[in-house]
């Protein structure tokens, strides 16, 4: 499921809707930040329920048969002996399929994970897609939007979780599902208001705009200078962004005005 096209209510129906359903988190240390030319390390994936929390968990060095470049070796305590000792992915990656395959794929950063198992899957000659997908980045964007970062370490820090050393998988792999568990309880245990209060709250760019709400980007644009919303520069990507909730009404009032026009000019009474 596609979270970052929907609009706020239908965000908050998914998530709650999916609070009975299995997660299986997955992490991954790579050689570094291209799936299509860089290698898993190290992976670990788990399985979860709200319900019932971790079921299992399965964790592995992977042998890149690459070098690890020195800035990685420092960034996760992986150092080269480690994996030289540990078998390569033809051997240890059919064994995660299982658990990859089923429940609520989910990773911070989804991109990122997803990214490298289909890479290391094509080479072994499967083809790794899954429909049913989470990001807590995505999550944690619209439930903690005072937050200035919503790194996983940062976000570790922010909730006191008890994980362990950052950026190796299995604490990684842990650290998110404490931290999707804690998000989706919000959402659970909180009024609707509460809730959308905080998704309005988010900054959208006009391309994300555009495909919440199926409309071509110039539109987009024109509709955002007529309407003199509030917008800010993102300091990342230099490029202005909107506020969820002030977009989400100027939309809704459009469609508004477009229906009594409508209605108007067939003579339908509303």
């Amino acid at each position: 499921m596609k979270t970052y096209l929907m609009t706020s209510l239908e965000l908050l129906n998914y998530y709650r809707q999916i609070g009975t359903e299995v997660f299986t988190i997955v992490d991954l240390e790579t050689t570094g930040g291209k799936g299509n030319s860089d290698r898993i390390i190290e992976i670990s994936v788990l399985q979860a329920t709200l319900k019932d929390g971790i079921q299992q968990i399965l964790t592995d060095l992977i042998n890149p048969q690459i070098q690890i470049p020195e800035q990685i070796v420092r960034f996760t305590g992986i150092a080269q002996d480690m994996v030289d000792r540990a078998s390569s992915s033809d051997r240890i990656l059919p064994n995660y399929l299982p658990m990859l395959q089923s429940g609520i794929l989910t990773a911070h950063n989804f991109k990122f994970d997803y990214s490298f198992l289909q890479a290391e899957y094509h080479r072994l000659g499967i083809d790794f897609n899954t429909r049913s997908q989470l990001c807590t980045v995505e999550l944690s964007r619209l439930l903690l939007p005072h937050l200035p970062s919503r790194s996983l370490p940062k976000l570790v820090k922010h909730y006191g979780f008890d994980v362990g050393k950052s950026h190796r998988a299995e604490s990684d792999a842990i650290a998110c599902w404490l931290l999707l568990e804690k998000l989706l309880k919000q959402i659970l245990q909180s009024d609707d208001d509460e809730i959308l209060d905080l998704f309005g709250r988010q900054w959208l760019s006009v391309k994300d705009i555009g495909e919440i709400f199926h409309i071509p980007l110039i539109k987009v644009e024109s509709l955002l200078a007529d309407a003199a919303i509030e917008s800010r520069i993102s300091t990342y990507r230099q490029i202005k962004l909107y506020q969820r909730k002030s977009v989400e009404n100027l939309i809704g009032k459009i469609k508004i005005e477009n229906q009594k026009e409508i209605a108007e000019q067939l003579s339908f009474p509303l």
